[in-house]
């Protein structure tokens, strides 16, 4: 009988992959039909997402909380993309505009085929100006766009409203309210729209009024954009909330989380150098119109190099830790 925990995973991954089994493993997209087919879960951003420390948290997470649910977590976030196609002037001090998402993403949902898909966008969108009518329109026209294109696709989509933006170390005054707006637009359809929606805005902002009343000098982005990883576990701390792991809403870091499994600061480590590895070769591969982007290996190489480390952590969450 499967422990309860273990049947609230499968009603979730029931409900958002059309699961009755994960017994896949990570091949190459042109590896054997012997193979089961990989169940993908793609999360698509800006360079929050490009960084990708909440991404890695999750999947180290299933990896050690659910060993035998073996879903392929893929990050083709890019830096400086918007969904709304807009771009301020002298981005980049004038050497490329802003990219627009919908420039590839027919590309990635053909080639990728995700079952799932992340989207967090909303921080660029606003181009780091006080609210504009017109900005927030072409960013509702975006990201419904996005929907739409997911959906046909037949994949799900989860949308996350935008990231905190900290006025205080970004400097741009109103910008905060900007994203607040975009929040409550995304949240509204799920209302009305039935999307789904997590909230990450709210609970980020509050975590940092919080922190800071107590140290004036705290912050989750030196730059009030780029959260570094306390900020990106909050991000992902949001995600697995809404996929059911209710147990993880106070835990203050994703190594608080995992630490009585054995091994799990060396799980996280490789996780997140299998993201790198795979996010750089995806991103070349499906090819992309913003400049100074790190190249990847050749799919099959990358997913060669992959099925090494997958070894790895195969052998690293072997060891059955003492739960209570």
């Amino acid at each position: 009988m499967l422990h309860r925990d273990i049947l609230k995973h499968w009603i979730w991954i029931g409900l958002f992959l059309g699961l009755t089994a994960c017994q896949t493993k990570l091949t190459s997209p042109t590896g054997s039909s012997e193979v089961n087919r990989i169940q993908r879960v793609l999360f698509l951003g800006n360079s929050i997402t490009y960084s990708g420390q909440y991404i890695a948290d999750i999947e180290a997470y299933y990896r050690l909380v659910h060993p035998t649910l073996q879903i392929e977590w893929i990050n083709v976030g890019l830096p400086s993309e918007t969904v709304s196609g807009l771009s301020e002037e002298g981005h980049a001090d004038g050497a490329f505009p802003r990219p627009d998402l919908h420039e590839r993403l027919e590309r990635v949902l053909k080639q990728m085929q995700p079952d799932l898909v992340f989207a967090n966008y909303g921080m660029n969108d606003g181009i780091y100006l006080p609210f504009d009518t017109a900005r927030f329109e072409k960013f509702q026209s975006g990201m419904i766009k996005l929907h739409e294109a997911v959906v046909k696709q037949r994949a799900k989509i989860v949308h996350l409203t935008p990231p905190v933006y900290d006025e205080v170390k970004g400097g741009q005054s109103g910008y905060d309210d900007v994203l607040r707006r975009y929040s409550l637009w995304l949240l509204g359809q799920e209302q009305t729209e039935r999307w789904l929606v997590v909230d990450i805005n709210g609970p980020m902002k509050a975590y940092l009024e919080e922190k800071r009343r107590k140290d004036s000098s705290f912050h989750l982005a030196a730059d009030g954009v780029h959260p570094g990883d306390e900020g990106h576990w909050l991000i992902a701390r949001e995600i697995l909330t809404f996929l059911g792991e209710n147990h993880v809403n106070d835990a203050e870091s994703i190594q608080a989380i995992l630490k009585d499994y054995p091994n799990s600061g060396a799980v996280i480590q490789t996780v997140r150098e299998k993201q790198q590895l795979m996010r750089d070769a995806w991103l070349t591969a499906i090819g992309h119109s913003r400049p100074g982007i790190k190249e990847g290996l050749p799919l099959e190489a990358a997913y060669e190099k992959a099925a090494n480390l997958e070894l790895c952590l195969d052998s690293l969450v072997s060891e059955p830790h003492n739960a209570d």
